[in-house]
């Protein structure tokens, strides 16, 4: 505890007391309460013009990547309500592809400034200083400083009618890693790899891990796995 902070009894916030928050605080706070979440860059590119012009390299911060099965890979991204102009999404239902790149710390500043209402002809790579990397898989740009890369297809999106945001449902059809950071197991070591994780809207950490824990069974404690040799 910090020597500043004196002890208390828990502040107990109901419905109505979050209702009242004023927007921001009330985004910072809703934001905050689902823990750390995984901190990405997603790399989109707008369809070439008619003339055969190139489309607009894109570039956005999100935090809202998620695990949906292992086999198809499948991962699910929520985008917030396309109430106004999201280039990101836009472009992933325009091309159908997009790439998910793991922040590390020492693009951190960058990243953030993603999330900048930057123009649609205008190139958050170039703006920001990162660089976009395409293979012959994923037409869409990598972020060639980011360590831990994925490139997805389109496979399903879903407006959510609660509050009118979209799930998108992707599949992973490429995985750009250094090897010494996946273990025989098939385990992918984000911490060494450096991956930065998000708490509320504007914090970023980097993580400890405590333990990896063997598979649970029933009638047998967890046990701690080794680390991995190096």
């Amino acid at each position: 505890m910090n020597k500043k902070q004196v002890k208390a009894d828990p502040k107990y916030f109901n419905a109505s007391d979050i209702d009242n928050m004023e927007q921001r605080v009330r985004a910072n706070f809703i934001n905050s309460l689902s823990g750390f979440k995984s901190g990405n860059l997603i790399g989109t590119r707008s369809p070439s013009s008619k003339d055969g012009t190139r489309g607009v390299d894109n570039l956005a911060i999100v935090s809202s990547v998620f695990h949906i099965g292992a086999h198809p890979p499948l991962l699910g991204m929520i985008m917030r309500p396309h109430t106004v102009p999201r280039d990101t999404l836009q472009n992933i239902k325009d091309t159908g592809e997009y790439t998910i790149n793991h922040i590390c710390a020492s693009i951190v500043e960058k990243a953030h400034w993603a999330s900048a209402r930057f123009d649609p002809q205008v190139s958050e790579f170039e703006e920001i200083g990162l660089t976009p990397q395409t293979t012959d898989q994923v037409k869409a740009p990598y972020v060639l400083e980011s360590r831990i890369k994925l490139g997805m297809q389109v496979q399903d999106i879903q407006l959510l009618a609660i509050n009118q945001t979209e799930l998108v449902i992707g599949q992973v059809v490429e995985v750009i890693v250094e090897p010494y950071w996946v273990s025989e197991d098939g385990y992918v070591d984000i911490e060494a790899a450096g991956s930065v994780a998000i708490s509320s809207l504007d914090s970023y950490h980097l993580s400890h891990r405590i333990a990896r824990l063997g598979y649970a069974k029933t009638n047998e404690k967890p046990f701690i796995m080794p680390p991995k040799e190096t």
